[in-house]
């Protein structure tokens, strides 16, 4: 007959192999670096966006300053303060400089430029910190 250590019976072998073996088929769901859909309106988020938006017009090899046309994605990944987002920029009329850049018309004619952005920012908001982890644009 086998004998077991003190303290480990079979069933606590059973109960401490289904904790297991739970833990096993959770931890992908739980740990998936996956992205998931948020609201566009998300305080973090537009704060990103808005980020993302400057730091594109800091880089961009362009006199003129680019601003938001449309969120194609926003989304989050889970447990972390990242967020990707795929945007629409429009070329303005307005140098890079200028102070409102949110009601600066976009070019218009064959002018016009736009230019399709991804982005993926992470954020410290107890530090007023953004950090841009990688960008992609497009022009179309």
């Amino acid at each position: 007959m086998c004998c077991w250590p003190p303290g480990l019976t079979p069933d606590s072998m059973l109960l401490k192999a289904s904790l297991l073996l739970g833990l096993i088929v959770l931890m992908p769901h739980i740990c998936s670096p996956s992205f998931v859909d948020i609201s566009r309106r998300s305080n973090y988020f537009t704060l990103c966006v808005e980020f993302a938006v400057f730091h594109f017009n800091q880089v961009y090899p362009d006199e003129y300053a680019y601003k938001l046309l449309w969120v194609r994605r926003s989304q989050h990944k889970k447990f972390t303060m990242i967020y990707l987002m795929e945007l629409e920029l429009g070329q303005t009329i307005c140098a890079k400089q200028d102070e409102d850049l949110d009601n600066c018309p976009l070019q218009e004619g064959p002018r016009e430029k736009k230019v399709d952005c991804t982005f993926i920012v992470d954020v410290r908001p107890w530090f007023s910190q953004f950090s841009l982890l990688n960008s992609t644009c497009v022009q179309k």
